[in-house]
């Protein structure tokens, strides 16, 4: 029924058992070939939450299979790798026309799998865990191979009799995956360039219509959640959009656009100082001369006095 809340869905057990998954061997990660799976459209209009990782990689012949992932939908009849971390909204919708042919990796992680590991905090650190379903990582047919491989190597250690070193083992191969992962979504941000550069240029506008004078004073200087929701593009890969294109992040373009707007008040107006700052939609004309300072190694009075000398 519409507006239920989502199924909260806790251990991966909790998920074998709701999917008709194979049973995990270990309670705290499960790795599964998709093309081993007898029916993936079976109990898919359940919308759900959960407190483990999925990492994916996944291949759909013909897109009758759809993943809602938050709000947005897509249709995955590419080799895609998609990315979901413990807390996330998802649900999976079918529609079942002729026999879905699905290849590829699920794996399903734990956070206690990674306790006591340098992994269980870097993984926090890794932007694509947050971004949308339409933000998707595309894989050329070489990345893919390295992906399958990878996958195919946590299987084999998966499959084989646990001891003392299969999860240091497990982890490292993880962590490579990562490694890659984040490499291959560099490349992306550039050969995507022709898309990419548009969304730089929106940026660009949005940022000069948000700093008109008139929308500043009744709205403030804007978020990176409320620019990157204007881009309909989730906010870590926004930054990590712009940092591969441009070298800033969208909180460094947006205090870019404060320090370019000062300085054409600072040389173009008398207003004073803290008026500027004010102007600008500082509460407290302090921080504004310290982010003046830190961006231009002068403060504005000096810059003023430079620029109209």
């Amino acid at each position: 029924m519409a507006g239920n809340p989502p199924l909260k869905i806790k251990g991966i057990h909790g998920l074998s058992q709701l999917r008709s998954l194979p049973e995990a061997k270990h309670p705290l990660i499960n790795v599964i070939n998709i093309a081993d799976l007898k029916d993936p459209s079976r109990n898919s209009d359940v919308t759900m939450t959960t407190d483990f990782y999925f990492i994916s990689m996944s291949r759909f012949m013909q897109s009758c299979l759809k993943m809602k992932y938050g709000q947005q939908e897509y249709d995955f009849d590419k080799g895609v790798m998609s990315f979901m971390a413990p807390g996330r909204v998802f649900s999976f919708n079918a529609y079942r026309e002729d026999e879905i042919n699905q290849t590829g990796w699920l794996l399903l992680l734990h956070p206690d799998f990674l306790w006591n590991h340098p992994l269980a905090l870097k993984i926090k650190q890794y932007e694509f865990f947050d971004y949308s379903v339409n933000e998707a990582l595309f894989l050329s047919e070489d990345e893919e191979q390295t992906i399958c491989g990878l996958f195919r190597n946590i299987e084999r250690e998966y499959l084989t009799n646990i001891d003392k070193f299969s999860q240091g083992i497990i982890i490292s191969i993880i962590e490579t995956l990562l490694g890659y992962a984040e490499r291959f979504y560099q490349r992306q941000f550039i050969t995507r360039k022709i898309t990419h550069h548009c969304i730089v240029d929106q940026l660009e506008a949005l940022l000069e219509k948000a700093f008109a004078p008139e929308v500043l004073e009744e709205k403030g200087i804007p978020t990176v959640k409320e620019i990157s929701g204007q881009l309909n593009i989730s906010p870590n890969y926004l930054s990590g959009l712009l940092k591969t294109l441009t070298g800033n992040s969208t909180q460094q373009h947006i205090q870019e656009k404060v320090i370019e707007k000062a300085k054409e008040r600072l040389t173009m107006t008398d207003l004073s100082v803290n008026e500027i700052a004010f102007e600008l939609g500082f509460e407290y004309p302090q921080s504004f001369s310290k982010l003046f300072k830190t961006k231009t190694n002068i403060s504005p009075l000096e810059f003023r006095k430079a620029s109209r000398f």
